[in-house]
């Protein structure tokens, strides 16, 4: 009997104990959090770029997830919010997920993946902070055209961004369009530009020389007989069918002395190129010295005094009040100024506008390169490639600086900054490098060392190409071969692009086109520096502004 009560006494003792204990029952709604995220294994905050297109998140919380509500709370989205599939496999007991694109994402492309404040666990508490990781996929590193050699690369740069003026030109002007978007609107300097790109078109056999010659004449007809200029200037902006003027900005909306200077260096690099004795060469040859000889450069020159001023207005006169004043992309203003038949500037208005009396120098180190002239870290490369598309900077100088050393100098440090990449942004490299003026997301800017904002335009690099020909050529290949896929159109390459968040531009600009074929003609051939530099009255005005050089 006494065996049978122990161990019942024992149960009794046990229950008894047990009674008096708390019961540890589950919390009911408790909510959680994420407690470490992942991508490819990596963990360096919630923006990732380059990543692999077939990338692996790993999301861990904190709680044991409800699988259902997972599939609804993880998203990933496209640049245009555009869900993608994904695989979800759960892990470590259900507290963790790895998520990957049911298929692989687009490369450069950027995305977002999203877990959302809806995402549940098994006990029914919901996310307290939503998750949130920004994905820019990498380059595809494959090629995306055939290889050809060097030669025909750059000849095929030259023919297909030529179409921009050729075909794209202004059916009743012949002049440039300001961009693909802009109807109407043609741009007095891109079609100086362009009819620089006339000459190169004929002697690479991409047009006919008498072809060139009637659209060149179609050209100078219209500037000569309908479009409006004052005082021999043209504004920045023209109706191509009308030739009335398109203001650039309410006080703009008359002469434009820089932007007509570039008209004029194309028109006298055409009139140095259609040479011939017969009648419709010589007509457009008077034509040109007609215009020519119309610039009252003097007259911007205002109240006599020791500078030139931009822009005038038939209304507000020099309301703008903006002088010339280097080192920038107008010394093409002053030599054309200081070369005129008609209306000359003195020596002094260059010494003191353009190179303030010395002002203009630099002479600081950037990179291991001296820096002649201009800014901290040279500016925006369109500083020497607009003027030097027609003067030849090869052993010029004058009292302020060695044009070649200044031209190559500042080039290499954009190319070493791109390089070095202090901002970190995605793609820069030796072979992805070029800060000049052009579109970017939302807007446009004159990108700089100083103003990095991590856009890339094509025409940076292949512009300088007599200057950094093997980093350009470098530029160029990886241009072509490695995002020819994204950038590479009708018109040559886009304006610009930005691999750190997949943007790319889907335009083309007639200033940032027509660098690119005459300065690839320059380091092959130097035939547009030979053309304008043949002008009598070149080697005069640069001689008279204090130039020194073999090309004078």
């Amino acid at each position: 009997m006494l065996k049978l009560l122990l161990p019942i006494l024992l149960l009794f003792l046990v229950w008894n104990c047990k009674k008096d204990k708390p019961v540890n029952t589950p919390p009911v709604n408790l909510p959680f959090n994420y407690s470490s995220l992942e991508v490819n294994g990596k963990f360096s905050g919630f923006e990732y770029k380059g990543v692999s297109n077939n990338s692996v998140i790993k999301v861990a919380f904190g709680s044991v997830l409800d699988q259902s509500s997972a599939k609804t709370a993880i998203s990933l989205t496209d640049k245009n919010g555009t869900a993608l599939p994904v695989n979800l496999i759960f892990v470590n007991k259900d507290s963790a997920v790895t998520i990957q694109p049911a298929s692989p994402m687009s490369f450069l492309s950027a995305y977002l993946l999203t877990v959302s404040s809806t995402l549940k666990s098994k006990a029914g508490g919901f996310l307290i902070t939503p998750v949130t990781v920004k994905l820019t996929t990498a380059i595809d590193s494959t090629d995306k055209f055939q290889a050809i050699t060097s030669d025909a690369l750059l000849t095929l740069v030259q023919k297909q961004t030529f179409k921009y003026f050729w075909d794209f030109g202004h059916s009743v002007s012949g002049l440039a369009r300001e961009r693909n978007s802009s109807g109407d609107v043609v741009t007095s300097g891109g079609s100086g530009f362009g009819m620089m790109a006339i000459p190169v078109a004929i002697n690479r056999y991409f047009i006919a020389r008498g072809d060139g010659l009637i659209r060149a004449q179609k050209m100078v007809t219209f500037l000569k007989n309908k479009a409006q200029h004052f005082h021999g200037a043209y504004p920045h902006w023209l109706n191509g069918a009308t030739g009335a003027v398109i203001p650039f900005s309410p006080n703009d909306d008359g002469a434009d002395l820089v932007e007509t200077s570039y008209l004029m260096m194309g028109l006298l690099t055409l009139r140095q190129y259609f040479d011939g004795s017969a009648i419709d060469e010589t007509t457009l040859r008077n034509d040109i010295n007609e215009l020519w000889n119309g610039v009252e450069w003097d007259f911007f020159n205002k109240d006599a005094g020791n500078k030139l001023y931009w822009h005038w207005s038939p209304t507000k006169n020099f309301v703008m009040n903006m002088p010339i004043q280097g080192w920038n992309e107008c010394l093409i203003t002053y030599v054309l100024a200081a070369s005129s038949n008609t209306h000359a500037i003195s020596k002094n208005v260059y010494d003191n506008g353009f190179a303030r009396n010395g002002a203009m120098k630099n002479n600081g180190s950037y990179y291991g390169y001296q820096l002649p002239l201009g800014e901290a870290y040279g500016g925006p490369l369109f500083f020497e490639q607009y003027s030097f598309l027609g003067i030849n900077p090869a052993e010029l100088t004058d009292a302020y600086a060695n044009y070649w050393q200044q031209a190559v100098n500042h080039t290499k440090i954009n190319f070493e900054y791109c390089k070095q990449n202090p901002r970190k942004y995605y793609g820069y490299s030796s072979q992805c490098w070029g800060l000049t003026a052009s579109d970017i997301k939302d807007g446009y800017t004159a990108s700089s060392p100083t103003n990095d904002q991590g856009f890339i335009a094509p025409t940076a690099a292949i512009s300088a190409m007599p200057f950094t020909p093997i980093e350009s050529l470098q530029a160029l290949n990886f241009l072509y071969y490695k995002l020819g896929d994204k950038i590479w159109s009708q018109y040559g390459f886009v304006d610009a692009f930005n691999l750190d968040n997949g943007w790319f531009a889907d335009s083309f600009l007639a200033i940032d086109q027509g660098p690119q074929i005459g300065m690839i003609e320059n380091y092959r051939t130097g035939l547009l520096w030979k053309l304008f530099m043949s002008s009598p009255e070149i080697k005069t005005g640069m001689k008279n502004l204090g130039f020194q050089g073999p090309n004078l």
